[in-house]
């Protein structure tokens, strides 16, 4: 099942169709510059987004990391791996914010 993007963005798409389209034409470049399969540049991705305490980043990267083949557990232990670095009330907040996103798939 494929995440629909929020209605944030499709806001921002709307109004500043030019941007996004970049946006999404960068996006695509990255992940064709390199070795790394879907799952994985998700798991990245979801990582970072925790780290800048992007919701709606968290959100969506969980998601798009479920639907490239990765298991609820990995998800989960991408950011747990991210405690020492980013700090535990981080963690915690990105966790509460993946269950949002995996307990509406599960």
């Amino acid at each position: 099942m494929t995440q629909q993007p929020s209605d944030l963005y499709l806001k921002l798409k709307e109004r500043h169709s030019g941007l996004i389209e970049a946006v999404e034409a960068l996006s695509k470049a990255a992940r064709l510059s390199g070795p790394l399969d879907d799952k994985t540049g998700h798991l990245i991705q979801l990582g970072a987004a925790a780290a800048i305490h992007s919701k709606g980043s968290v959100s969506s990267h969980a998601a798009r990391a479920l639907d490239s083949g990765a298991t609820i557990e990995e998800i989960q232990h991408a950011v747990i791996v991210l405690t020492s670095t980013i700090g535990f009330p981080t963690v915690a907040a990105a966790l509460s914010w993946m269950d949002e996103v995996l307990e509406k798939r599960g």
